[in-house]
């Protein structure tokens, strides 16, 4: 085997490694180096950057070999780089701190700027990111916005937007050459409390900037195996039998396993009990990605090499690929042990008379629109680490029980059905979660946990299970395709009278979220608007093609792009302003929706269009009143027409303004039990941690978590630690799913942690001779608040305070522990970890937990409240239509949203402008197209998912419409942010060229043949077959 040598990070290696070796596995998995990523094997992600005797290179496809006698830096050597380049030009020592660094200043300006701009959300791309802006700043330290774009082209995000990107590398070079960086420009918000809504850097920060995060596949286990996973050749075809004969041989294979050689339940799901754990016997495969069988070997090459050497009879049966086809009386039934053959669910909304409805209409407007399957994308391959029960590990201890090491959106219900499966009880399984680089609903639905469980219990060593990109694009569950017809009536004066809808959703082979996601679709489908009548009817089929669950938006995504058109097409037949007919349909409190509730508060949808309105107004180009960069080579004509919607021509591009609004629900709703539940524990060290199952994806749940403890607790924001993803160490937090984490687990973790500031204020009341509420928190200090004890006083007696103080009103989202304008007297006051001793010296306990329920909901159909809330928003998007070339760009995008309350300005933001650039692929370019059940799109250079170039400028604003239910008036935001963007830029196309798409993505070639044969309706999305 032939030595490589070179220096890595400023220190010599010298290694034996094969021929055939690329530079990212040898940093990765010969030398340890985790925060050097592989996202796709085919350097088209950029996550796998390292730079090489200066230059940027993708080391996943880079000869380990031709770095021989290299210089290579990666993103752990960046600090030190930096503190040692400044050394030299100060001739002052390197402070070195190794990776152990917790100080800003000891970071690169670019790390520092990513931390403070939140720039890194999920991180997984972070260390690409950064090394590749390094070589810029290396030789331009005044780079312009296109510079950057232009050197960041090839490295994707699919968290951020890219805009906070874009401005911490800007701020980092304004550091370089001036030593400050600058803050953020965040939009305006209510006046902050003491740590809630605040720009609080996310708490993982600094270790995702250094490479120290540590990711499912960064876990290396002593003696650990690796396993390759079989999958199904066909899209429907029964197992008749498999001849792993040869792959058993190949020396360093342990085992190949099949479905014979599960112990417990052979199927598993989130909702329904209908997906193998690995196809045969009584369950067909029913898509390409059904797992057939697991290759456990001794490293991941032989693993996948192995593979080949098995062989499989297969009885191909009908695939049916269609979910119209699939309700036919005649179509092949996929699910035989099924009451309503290849029907998942029929979905039903009632609301008024609809016959009169329609009746009452001056204008009805009719269309079917089609929305394709979409694939997350998220950057990080799923990978599982099993560690069998009683498992030692020289470096992660002794595992008491059956150990799964996974990034997952659920972690509670992984662990039951991986027990399951194997027969064993939901507490003989832990699940233990790793950083998690991106989930977006594609982590929900259990992967490679069961398996690498499985081989786990078989060989009793730990075994790793990691996807490939290829894997990852074929098996996990995608976006519902959608067929939706809509039937929309108003009156002359564009009040609503009815709305009639049928969608079909494509939810694949088996239900996973299925049910829920068209369920969602269907009850947002006379979008946020009062409509007098309302007759809606969903069915979510099953078919042979990729299962499809959870995604950002929930269904939502697809209902309101059928909306919003419809409701531009209804204003034009009307002769009215687009957005006067959807001022006048708004919901406001009062309203009722068409599933029968009555909104009772927080509904800022009227804030949101009036803001959005107000800045395409103002908007002057060329001029910077409103508060964004101008686009110089428009003229201002666009914005001065009375009609914002008129377009403008320059050269071959119109431009023009299209606009959409949206709304989602937060939480599960439906009659669902609703519930997440924390646990606090507080330190004589000062310190607290909070503690919950529920999933960080890089959301900033975490940070959440902690600012709603540090607020309750009178902490300073770091002292507070954070756990979650741990079924062991965590209290089950329920699903991140439904942008229900923030007000669930917000309020779990702000209970918990006011429940405990009660105890010590009851311990310490006793300590001072003053009632439990004069006591206050503050900065990490306890302390008699001599305000709050002249209050009582004059209270002759009454030991509760009157004036909405939280300790009197425990149930209160909104009233943290208030701050006393009096001076606190030094002999009234101790440290708050004195105030935890004094509270461990009473023998209290220091550890407390508590469960919340959301308002109680009722089923669809029963009337009520289905949902407890709601996020509005309302978005505008300027877009250019090349009339030479069909090209369509997101010039720049206006968006308002109603959130309730933001709990950290910073991440809230960061999570807009990530929806909205997620949202402009699902619009231009973003399609998993499959061809009768068989994927073409295998590789990540086949989805076309938005990179930087596509990133347009923003104008975000927030409404804070707070709800009383939820952590200090907080609803969702993580949903809402990506809904109303793919409406806003098909109405915008309309507006610039009179074409409209009634199918996405945009296919740009077939809009440019109809501008030329003056065609007004396009129903072709990219990826269809080419029109003969």
């Amino acid at each position: 085997m032939p030595t490589l040598s070179l220096t890595i990070n400023g220190a010599p290696h010298s290694l034996d490694v094969p021929a055939n070796r690329f530079l990212a596995e040898v940093l990765r998995y010969d030398l340890g180096l985790t925060g050097v990523k592989i996202g796709c094997n085919e350097a088209e992600c950029g996550a796998c950057t390292v730079i090489v005797n200066g230059r940027s290179v993708d080391s996943c496809i880079f000869p380990a070999f031709k770095a021989q006698g290299a210089e290579v830096l990666t993103i752990e050597g960046v600090a030190d780089a930096w503190a040692g380049q400044q050394s030299l030009l100060s001739n002052l020592p390197s402070h070195n701190n190794g990776n152990q660094r917790i100080e800003m200043g000891d970071l690169h300006p670019l790390q520092e700027a990513f931390v403070q701009y939140g720039a890194t959300q999920c991180g997984f791309c972070t260390p690409g990111f950064i090394l590749q802006a390094k070589t810029l700043l290396d030789a331009n330290q005044t780079p312009t916005d296109e510079e950057i774009k232009h050197c960041l082209k090839d490295t994707y995000c699919r968290c951020t937007g890219y805009t906070s990107i874009v401005n911490a590398v800007k701020a980092a070079a304004e550091k370089m050459r001036t030593g400050h960086l600058p803050a953020p420009v965040l939009p305006d918000h209510v006046e902050p409390l003491a740590q809630i809504g605040r720009p609080l850097p996310r708490p993982d920060a600094v270790d995702k900037v250094t490479g120290a995060a540590r990711y499912a596949d960064d876990f290396t286990f002593a003696q650990m195996l690796h396993g390759a996973t079989l999958r199904s050749a066909h899209p429907h075809a029964r197992i008749l039998h498999i001849n792993a004969a040869a792959a058993e041989a190949l020396p360093g294979v342990h085992c190949v396993l099949t479905q014979q050689d599960i112990p417990g339940e052979l199927r598993h799901g989130l909702v329904e009990y209908d997906w193998p754990a690995f196809a045969g016997g009584d369950y067909p495969a029913r898509y390409v990605g059904d797992p057939i069988a697991l290759v456990v070997a001794d490293t991941n090459e032989l693993a996948h090499d192995a593979l080949n050497l098995i062989t499989v009879d297969y009885e191909v049966l009908p695939a049916i690929t269609d979910p119209v086809a699939a309700r036919q009386p005649d179509a092949p039934v996929l699910h035989p042990d099924r009451p309503d053959g290849n029907l998942l669910k029929h979905i039903k909304v009632r609301h008024g008379d609809l016959e009169a409805g329609f009746a009452a209409a001056d204008v009805i407007v009719e269309r079917t629109y089609r929305t394709p399957m979409t694939e997350h994308a998220f950057l990080e391959p799923e990978c599982s680490v099993g560690v069998p029960a009683g498992w030692d590990d020289p470096r992660y201890g002794k595992h008491d029980k059956l150990t799964i090491y996974v990034g997952s959106q659920i972690p509670y219900a992984d662990r039951d059905q991986v027990a399951r499966c194997l027969g064993l009880p939901n507490e003989a399984v832990r699940v233990k979660g790793t950083v998690m680089g991106g989930g977006f609903g594609g982590k929900e639905d259990i992967a490679g946990q069961f398996h690498a469980a499985l081989a786990a219990q078989v060989t009793r060593r730990p075994v790793k299970v990691l996807y490939t990109r290829e894997e990852s694009l074929r098996f996990h569950p995608k976006r519902h395709a959608t067929i939706i017809r809509i039937k929309t009536g108003a009156r002359r004066d564009g009040v609503l009278t009815a709305v009639e809808a049928e969608l079909y959703g494509d939810s694949g082979a088996y239900a996973s979220l299925g049910e829920k996601v068209m369920t969602r679709a269907t009850t947002h489908a006379t979008g946020p608007y009062v409509v007098g009548s309302a007759k809606i009817d969903c069915y979510a089929m099953y078919t042979n093609n990729a299962p499809c669950g959870a995604f950002r938006g929930f269904g939502v995504t697809q209902s309101a792009f059928a909306v919003e058109s419809n409701m531009d097409l209804l204003a034009e037949a009307l002769g009215m302003d687009p957005i006067e007919l959807r001022r006048k349909n708004a919901m406001q409190v009062g309203a009722m929706t068409a599933t029968g509730q009555v909104l009772r508060d927080s509904v800022g949808l009227l804030t949101c269009l009036e803001k959005v309105e107000q800045e395409i107004r103002d908007w002057r180009l060329g001029e910077e009143e409103s508060g964004a960069a101008p686009i110089s080579h428009l003229p201002s004509s666009i914005s001065q027409s009375p009609n914002l919607f008129t377009p403008t021509r320059v050269g071959s591009k119109v431009y023009a303004w299209g606009l959409a609004a949206g709304y989602k629900n937060t939480g599960l709703g439906g009659g669902a039990p609703d519930k997440a539940t924390a646990e606090v524990e507080v330190y004589p060290t000062g310190r607290a941690e909070i503690r919950t199952s529920s999933a960080e994806m890089g959301q900033n749940l975490i940070g959440v978590l902690a600012a709603c403890t540090a607020e309750e607790l009178g902490l300073p924001f770091r002292d507070v630690g954070v756990l979650v993803m741990d079924t062991d160490l965590t209290p089950d937090g329920g699903p991140t799913t439904a942008s229900r984490q923030t007000y669930l687990s917000g309020n779990a973790a702000r209970l918990a942690a006011r429940s405990m500031r009660e105890r010590m204020q009851g311990v310490l009341a006793e300590k001072f001779d003053v009632p439990p509420e004069a006591i206050a928190f503050h900065e990490g200090l306890a302390y008699v608040d001599e305000a709050r004890l002249a209050q009582v006083k004059a209270a002759n007696g009454d030991w509760r305070l009157e004036t909405g103080d939280s300790a009197s009103t425990p149930q209160s989202p909104h009233l943290p522990s208030p701050i006393s304008n009096f001076p606190i007297s030094h002999a009234r006051s101790i440290p708050f970890a004195n105030a935890v001793q004094t509270l461990l010296d009473e023998g209290r306990s220091p550890k407390l937990q508590y469960e919340y329920w959301a308002p109680k909901t009722q089923p669809l159909g029963a009337g009520g409240d289905m949902h407890f809330g709601f996020s509005y928003a309302v978005h505008a998007a300027l877009v250019s239509v090349d009339t030479d070339t069909g090209e369509v760009a997101v010039e720049r995008v206006i968006s308002a949203h109603d959130i309730g309350r933001a709990i950290n300005i910073l991440s809230l933001t960061g999570q807009i402008e990530g929806g909205i650039v997620m949202g402009i692929g699902n619009a231009l370019t973003e399609h998993y197209i499959e061809e009768n059940g068989v994927p073409w799109t295998r590789h990540l250079g086949q989805y076309k998912m938005p990179g930087i170039k596509h990133a347009p400028e923003m104008r975000n604003f927030v409404v804070e419409d707070p709800t009383a239910e939820g952590p200090y008036g907080a609803k969702g935001v993580g949903e809402i942010s990506s809904i109303p963007i793919s409406p806003a830029i098909t109405n915008a196309i309309y507006n610039a060229v009179g074409v409209r798409f009634m199918a996405l993505p945009v296919d740009q070639d077939a809009l440019l043949l109809a501008m030329k044969h003056g065609e007004r309706e396009i129903d072709r999305c990219w990826g269809d077959p080419p029109v003969k």
